[in-house]
């Protein structure tokens, strides 16, 4: 029987058949669909939709394997549901907060380990950063500590930087080539990738969680690059009172309607522009409006683009996209610094 062979970018079966469907090359003897061809030498990537009910199956059937799992997630956009994932895995969980050059320097990596220790159960916890290679080290001895098995599973939401990671991780602690497609596209990685590092390790990284909230699947491509900083953010911090707005790029404002004078600090791409206006009551293009109550210390998070640190407490109008997630916690950096 012929041996099928997959696209090593993306993990789909290849075929030469049909350039419409999925896995298509000119040559079998190709290791790259087109798809991660174009992605990998041009940067240009093709949306494709996914089942969530198919990535169900995928946790399942890691679940009754029992092998350690690397829970990816960005660390400028930690879920309110964090712990969702481990519903459906009876597997050790390692935590992994990837993208830390993202966050200020000053944010010291102990306390944000130590904040999220008090709130979530995972079996450890560690923060890197592909882009400058930081706590790789430390990231590989807790894979070694804790695997059961060679085998080690990757899984995260679209773009929380797994197959970056497998390539950081082959790059430090293997002599192999294989590299994974990655791409600021979301869903780049469309099937299960296994790929060995060394004789102790192989790491099998999966799709990526599709979180219909993300504000990534809602902007364009445009935002893409934009969105997926790999820059070390500048807080904004403005001073707002009750009759003012913040516009935020072209689809983002927020309103001032009760409470003394505040502090507002941004955390989000530099790139984004912010402007500070006088209220206006129209409501932006294709925008929903929504009003929030904010404590002392408390974020306002929208997801997938990074949060709003506000001191005081307060009224906030919101005029965003209906199917972008928002929520409210208490404030990290306040907490981290």
């Amino acid at each position: 029987m012929k041996k099928i062979k997959k696209c090593i970018g993306c993990g789909v079966k290849l075929q030469s058949d049909n350039i419409l469907n999925l896995g298509y090359t000119p040559s079998l003897d190709n290791d790259y669909c087109m798809r991660c061809f174009k992605v990998k030498n041009y940067g240009i990537a093709e949306s494709i939709n996914s089942n969530s009910d198919d990535y169900l199956k995928i946790l399942k059937s890691i679940s009754k394997t029992k092998d350690l799992v690397l829970y990816v997630v960005d660390i400028l956009n930690i879920s309110d549901d964090l712990e969702k994932i481990i519903e459906y895995l009876n597997n050790n969980v390692i935590l992994v907060l990837n993208k830390r050059d993202s966050l200020p320097k000053s944010v010291k990596d102990e306390k944000i380990i130590n904040y999220l220790k008090e709130r979530y159960n995972f079996k450890d916890y560690v923060i890197i950063s592909t882009l400058n290679n930081h706590n790789f080290d430390e990231l590989y001895k807790k894979i070694l500590k804790y695997k059961i098995s060679n085998e080690v599973y990757l899984v995260g939401e679209t773009n929380a930087g797994k197959s970056s990671i497998i390539n950081k991780i082959i790059t430090n602690y293997s002599d192999t080539n294989p590299i994974l497609t990655t791409s600021n596209m979301p869903e780049t990685t469309l099937a299960k990738i296994k790929v060995e590092v060394n004789k102790k390790l192989t790491l099998i990284d999966t799709p990526g969680i599709i979180e219909n909230g993300n504000i990534i699947n809602y902007l364009g491509t445009k935002y893409y690059k934009i969105l997926n900083t790999k820059t070390e953010i500048k807080p904004k911090t403005y001073q707002i009172g009750r009759n003012s707005s913040l516009l935020i790029g072209d689809f983002l404002r927020i309103d001032y309607l009760e409470g003394d004078r505040n502090s507002f600090t941004l955390y989000i791409p530099n790139s984004i522009k912010v402007k500070r206006v006088n209220i206006k009551r129209e409501h932006l293009k294709n925008n929903s409006y929504q009003e929030y109550s904010l404590k002392f210390n408390e974020d306002f998070c929208i997801y997938g683009l990074g949060f709003i640190k506000i001191v005081a407490p307060c009224k906030i109008g919101v005029y965003l996209d209906k199917n972008i997630k928002t929520f409210i916690r208490k404030n990290m950096i306040w907490l981290f610094i």
